[in-house]
């Protein structure tokens, strides 16, 4: 990549970083729709087809080196599916910046 594409994709990277840090709406983790079952004897969820509890909308996230899991509303689900989808492309866009520097240190290496 020439000095010039590498600026201009540079540019480009802090420009979309730039406007999702405005947004203040980013959110680590995932969503996931999940069933359950109880276990309770004549429920319906251990009839024969089963029809388990649900569905229940949950955010996962790693604190600590720990899986927190939360119960959200279908309404939060709604309003923070995007949070979540600019902490995806954050993460994207500092992977570029990174292969980026990686590519302009291995240009500089000195050639033996």
């Amino acid at each position: 990549m020439s000095p010039d594409q590498a600026r201009d994709e540079l540019r480009q990277i802090a420009t979309e970083l730039t406007a999702l840090a405005r947004t203040g709406h980013v959110l680590p983790g995932s969503l996931q729709q999940r069933h359950t079952y109880c276990g309770k004897a004549g429920c319906a969820c251990q009839a024969d087809p089963p029809r388990p509890h649900g569905p229940y909308w949950q955010w996962t996230r790693k604190v600590a080196g720990k899986t927190v899991t939360r119960r959200l509303t279908p309404d939060q689900i709604e309003r923070y599916q995007p949070w979540i989808e600019n902490d995806r492309r954050i993460r994207e866009l500092l992977t570029r910046l990174e292969a980026l520097g990686i590519e302009r240190l291995e240009a500089d290496q000195p050639r033996t």
